[in-house]
């Protein structure tokens, strides 16, 4: 089973920066996406929104509105997922979820979310 576990997370200022990690534990032969969700307040689980993804080869995808101010990378090394999130905006409240898939040791796919981190921005 892999476990993924954000952090980084709080509350800031409009135009603020925070940098959200997200580690992944277990035996794994391989990761291939990663990703970053956001569930804004009111929303429910089904209406999460992808903000970033990154390929085992390093290919990153950016949501609209966060192109230009929010940075993707991943740590294989570490097992760890990274969100730089620049020039914060009060919309960009929500709770951030980490996503990844691949494969565990004994070759059986995974999918795993982590439990989220929230990210408050005050106007």
């Amino acid at each position: 089973q892999v476990q993924l576990a954000e952090s980084g997370g709080g509350l800031v200022q409009a135009g603020g920066s925070l940098r959200l990690s997200c580690l992944a534990r277990g035996i794994m032969s391989s990761v291939n996406s990663m990703a970053w969700y956001r569930q804004a307040p009111g929303k429910q689980r089904e209406e999460r929104e992808l903000v970033a993804n990154i390929s085992s080869g390093g290919q990153t995808n950016y949501a609209d509105d966060v192109k230009g101010r929010f940075t993707i990378s991943r740590d294989d090394a570490r097992l760890t997922l990274y969100l730089q999130m620049d020039n914060l905006k009060p919309e960009d409240t929500a709770v951030y979820y980490c996503n990844a898939d691949g494969l565990i040791y004994d070759g059986s796919p995974f999918v795993s979310w982590g439990r989220g981190t929230q990210v408050t921005v005050s106007s």
